[in-house]
């Protein structure tokens, strides 16, 4: 590889970087980060957890689990002690493969990003479709491993609605914080509701919570822009590369159109990879450019946050190898599956 193209390269990747932190991105991401840090610190994961004990009824414990990605804000590392947790704690192999399953796909840092990045049709999708599989896993777990599923509406404590109504409400603000740029297009008016959304959310933020409470929030935020924003970055300026030095042709015939092998092919390869938090994103960003298919898109979306190496010999040990083999089996077929009926009836 000679000097000229390795530094065209490493051009590539820089010009791939700058146009992702451009002001609309950027808009995006650190109202994201915020959002994140409150569900993070704010919301006590003890009491969403306590819901997939064994006494709560399966419509409790499948929904909750379905969306706890949202609440949780857990990515594909964090998610793996968690399940240990609570499958061992006595939660059914159902709900704890739905958790293990929608937890890191519904992160709301990566939907939100993939919204912006891949557009919002392919970001509601991927949320919607990844808190109704999951269940679908989860239930189809339960039927192969279990007697019978747990249906039945036991004795279950609530923890009461005031625990986390101030956390509710500074989660309606963030969220519109996040959301106002996307409605607005014009600058003056964008920028006075911006200004206004922040100054309220920083008086009640001020009003409902203690400074301790309001310093880990913080704290949980800056520790996810450490932990995510360099391997963003990272993703991002090798997914500049990629584009230049990935054949076209072969992205087009692998995992272009919509076919079921495209598809297959797409979440096979995810399932194998090893994504850190968002950086799915602007790799599948720079596979599109050179040709992948919406429905393949999808299907990568779906396994790889929910899959990896590491992430299968983990799960092999806590719920044996025979049970994993059956999840991680049914989640390539579901992406797969899912990923070609969005590029035939939707994309």
């Amino acid at each position: 590889m000679s000097p000229d193209y390795l530094l065209y390269l490493m051009n590539a990747g820089l010009e791939s970087v700058q146009n992702y932190l451009a002001f609309h991105v950027l808009l995006c991401l650190i109202p994201a980060f915020f959002l994140a840090g409150a569900i993070a610190s704010l919301f006590s994961k003890e009491s969403v957890l306590k819901l997939f004990g064994a006494d709560a009824p399966g419509y409790v414990s499948y929904t909750v689990a379905a969306v706890s990605g949202c609440l949780l804000a857990v990515c594909s590392c964090t998610v793996l002690p968690l399940f240990a947790g609570i499958y061992k704690r006595g939660a059914g192999i159902g709900p704890a493969s739905t958790f293990l399953f929608s937890a890191p796909a519904i992160n709301i840092l990566a939907i939100v990003y993939t919204a912006k990045i891949l557009g919002y049709d392919l970001g509601a999708a991927r949320a919607a479709i990844a808190i109704f599989l999951s269940i679908v896993v989860g239930l189809s777990m339960a039927l192969i491993f279990e007697k019978k599923l747990s249906g039945e509406s036991k004795g279950i404590k609530t923890f009461g609605a005031d625990e986390h109504k101030n956390s509710a409400y500074l989660f309606i603000l963030l969220l519109a914080i996040l959301v106002t740029p996307e409605l607005i297009s014009t600058d003056l008016y964008m920028g006075v509701i911006m200004l206004a959304l922040i100054l309220v959310t920083i008086y009640f933020s001020r009003k409902w919570f203690t400074k301790e409470e309001l310093g880990e929030w913080m704290s949980e935020t800056w520790f996810l822009v450490k932990q995510i924003t360099p391997l963003l970055l990272l993703g991002v300026f090798f997914a500049g590369i990629i584009v230049e030095i990935l054949p076209k042709e072969y992205v087009v015939e692998f995992v272009g159109g919509n076919s079921i092998s495209s598809n297959f092919i797409a979440a096979t390869s995810a399932a194998l990879m090893y994504f850190s938090t968002l950086t799915e994103v602007p790799i599948i960003s720079a596979l599109t450019i050179l040709g992948m298919g919406e429905g393949p898109s999808l299907a990568m979306l779906l396994a790889g946050p929910a899959l990896s190496l590491p992430n299968m010999i983990v799960i092999s040990r806590i719920i044996g190898a025979k049970k994993a083999s059956v999840y991680i089996s049914l989640i390539v077929v579901i992406a797969t599956i899912s990923g070609f009926a969005y590029g035939m009836f939707i994309a």
